[in-house]
């Protein structure tokens, strides 16, 4: 399930606008899916269109309902004609032609949102060609969007070098994914039987989160074979995945790799703080260049711990806030650099790379502050 806009609308709504979010009644994020039409939900009033119920994330009927949603936000006119602003995100571009027409009729000011670049994605990490039809139909689209919104906005730090591409010569504002202070500032405490499991008198570089192809951890447990002369660092997974009951089978007999299971959300920090390293990894993708806004790497930051960072793409947000070590994606060795680097620091010089990104992360990656840039741009 996407928060983004839950946050951002929510401290919008603490400085005294009113906000509509306008979604479809069916994702296969949706945890739950709407009873209603209509809600509102801390004060955020919630319309919900009803479209085709699809299976997952590659269901072909996910495009159908892409294309009748973008019909049906149309006819949406009366209902938001008073909107002082109107803001479209991606990835699909496909709603930004009826939000462009209401925002002509209610003389709003219309913004375009990217949180992942499409059809570009499509191509580079979805192996599609570029000359298919749907790719060209919606490469329109974000054309379209690009040319014709008043502001862009993108939670990747690099996305102006998209726009340098296409050749479109604009300011694109960076308002990055961020964290929820008042519920990061509160840890629930992990059972007994969880911390049992934990080693004692080890240093422990951990992950904590959803174990898949794209989540990179190939590479972070062949580089903990290449620890293994290092009695006291293990390496210790807490999540679950696709992949996790493989990796386990393969790495059964390494000493110093642990999987723990999933933990709840509000737990997540108590697990971080038995960590010495917190690690996050992505594949060596080119279209990483113009960076990523993982919710992680901001958790990881809030809880003080020194970052080891795979990934080779641009706006590197470790790098900028000093606050861990950055390697390159997809490599065990330097993976195990990594590692060995920060386990050479003392714990001084950790705590320092560690305090470096909560300060950061609470002075540039709260919703408050990131509510208060959004707002600049209405």
């Amino acid at each position: 399930m996407e928060f983004r806009h839950y946050y951002l609308a929510k401290e919008l709504v603490g400085r005294g606008h009113k906000v509509t979010i306008v979604s479809s009644s069916y994702s296969h994020l949706f945890a739950n899916l709407p009873s209603k039409q209509c809600e509102t939900i801390d004060g955020i009033d919630y319309l919900f269109i009803k479209s085709l119920n699809y299976g997952m994330a590659h269901d072909k009927k996910r495009v159908l309902k892409w294309l009748l949603f973008m019909i049906k936000v149309l006819f949406l006119r009366v209902k938001i004609a008073k909107a002082d602003v109107i803001m479209v995100s991606s990835p699909s571009p496909f709603p930004i032609v009826p939000a462009w027409i209401i925002a002509k009729f209610s003389k709003a000011k219309l913004l375009y949102e990217v949180r992942d670049i499409w059809p570009l994605s499509l191509i580079e990490l979805g192996g599609f060609k570029a000359t298919h039809p749907f790719m060209r139909l919606m490469a329109w689209f974000e054309s379209f969007a690009l040319k014709h919104s008043d502001e862009i906005i993108s939670n990747l730090p690099n996305y102006k070098a998209h726009l340098s591409e296409l050749g479109i010569e604009r300011t694109a504002h960076w308002i990055s994914n961020g964290v929820n202070l008042e519920e990061l500032s509160f840890q629930e405490p992990l059972e007994n039987a969880f911390l049992e499991l934990i080693p004692k008198d080890k240093f422990i570089v951990g992950y904590t989160g959803t174990i898949g192809l794209s989540n990179a951890l190939e590479s972070f447990l062949q580089s903990a074979k290449e620890l293994e002369s290092f009695n006291d660092v293990i390496f210790v997974i807490v999540g679950e995945g696709q992949l996790k009951a493989d990796f386990m089978k393969q790495y059964e007999n390494s000493h110093n790799i642990l999987f723990l299971p999933s933990v709840k959300k509000a737990q997540v920090g108590s697990v971080l703080a038995l960590f010495d390293v917190c690690f996050i990894g992505w594949l060596d993708e080119k279209l990483y260049r113009f960076g990523t806004s993982a919710n992680k790497v901001f958790d990881y930051m809030y809880s003080a711990k020194p970052i080891l960072h795979a990934f080779s793409g641009g706006g590197d947000v470790v790098k900028i806030a000093n606050c861990g070590v950055s390697v390159k994606a997809g490599d065990k060795n330097a993976i195990a650099y990594g590692v060995k680097k920060l386990y050479a620091m003392s714990k001084g010089e950790r705590a320092n790379l560690g305090t470096n990104g909560k300060k950061y992360v609470i002075e540039h990656f709260s919703y408050k502050e990131l509510a208060l840039k959004l707002e600049k741009l209405f």
